[in-house]
């Protein structure tokens, strides 16, 4: 089968033929027809992440149709459409994940490739209103967002919710989930394009973060007194900026982080913190319950995905500069059957 490998870090990928996976007990064979990336597959490229194990087929997300079942597998499975989940042995804590917890696509083999094995159990029906390529879109992104926005941060649907940094992957599921739950939503971003293709998705309004005064315009469009602060605030890049997401939080507001693309968390002052109340959390992942219940919610509101640009297999290395270089709104696709 053909398949995107990376050999060796801070090298190019290369599409080749490798062998195919055969099925053993209790998992399957699918036949992908779409996969998408996550800034996690740059981070492996780059030798960024714990736990490297090289020669890897990267890519944690992932669409097909079932090809193979190994013994012990239900025949029901065999020619279905799925989606398939790439958080592995979780464990039986709801609240963090076992020592053995693992992400398709690195230390196994992931989704860049024709064919894929993986436990049956981590299997899920393809919502019926989505392409191979918009279902493609979901996983990894989506259980984060699910996790962090509705889990972590317990969301309720008459809150008022703010997403930085919208056009990632995560943080469009996160506004998608929000407005689908009927929550009011505000974004940032460094494009004054994101911001208004974020409004086209429903968000109320957002504030550009180059502004140096984004915090005070932020709280003028919203409200300009404590009714414009913010109960939720789902991030994603921690760094220097952190600390101003405290000064737009409301008292007892909860603020949910699951990356730090932009650094370290500095210059906090604990006093607006605990005189506030705030609750803060970190999140990553999600559980199989988590998984299957975003999925539902997913094919209740008939969510479709926003996806930036589709590649060919072959194209993957150009696939992942494009993610690299930022400029992404939504997630990039790759077309692989």
């Amino acid at each position: 089968m053909k398949a995107a490998i990376i050999q060796e870090v801070n090298q190019p990928v290369y599409v080749q033929e490798v062998e195919k996976p055969q099925a053993g007990p209790g998992e399957v064979i699918v036949q992908l027809k779409a996969a998408a990336l996550n800034h996690r597959d740059v981070f492996v490229q780059q030798g960024k992440y714990p736990g490297m194990k090289l020669p890897v087929i990267i890519g944690s997300d992932g669409a097909g149709v079932v090809s193979e079942i190994g013994e012990g597998v239900s025949e029901e499975w065999l020619g279905k459409e799925v989606i398939i989940n790439p958080s592995h042995n979780w464990g039986p804590d709801d609240r963090f994940y076992s020592k053995s917890f693992k992400i398709l696509g690195m230390p196994d083999n992931g989704t860049f490739a024709e064919y894929l094995k993986v436990e049956a159990k981590y299997l899920h029906p393809k919502p019926q209103h989505l392409s191979f390529e918009a279902a493609a879109a979901i996983p990894l992104g989506g259980l984060t967002a699910w996790r962090a926005l509705m889990t972590r941060a317990g969301m309720k649907p008459s809150e008022r919710v703010l997403v930085t940094g919208i056009g990632g992957g995560v943080a469009l599921f996160v506004l998608q989930f929000a407005v689908a739950s009927g929550a009011e939503v505000w974004v940032t971003s460094g494009s004054d394009e994101k911001i208004e293709k974020a409004i086209a998705l429903g968000a109320k309004g957002g504030v550009n973060y180059k502004d140096p005064n984004w915090t005070k315009n932020l709280i003028a469009a919203t409200g300009g007194d404590r009714s414009g602060y913010f109960d939720v605030i789902i991030d994603s890049a921690g760094g220097p900026h952190f600390a101003k997401l405290i000064d737009v939080a409301t008292a007892g507001g909860r603020i949910c982080f699951f990356g730090g693309t932009t650094g370290n968390i500095t210059d906090i002052i604990p006093g607006k913190v605990f005189f506030k109340q705030l609750n803060i959390y970190g999140s990553t992942m999600g559980t199989e319950a988590e998984f299957e219940a975003m999925i539902q919610f997913i094919e209740e509101k008939q969510i479709q995905p926003i996806l930036d640009e589709t590649f060919a297999l072959d194209d993957t290395e150009m696939a992942l500069r494009r993610m690299d270089n930022g400029t992404q709104f939504g997630k990039i696709v790759l077309k692989i059957g």
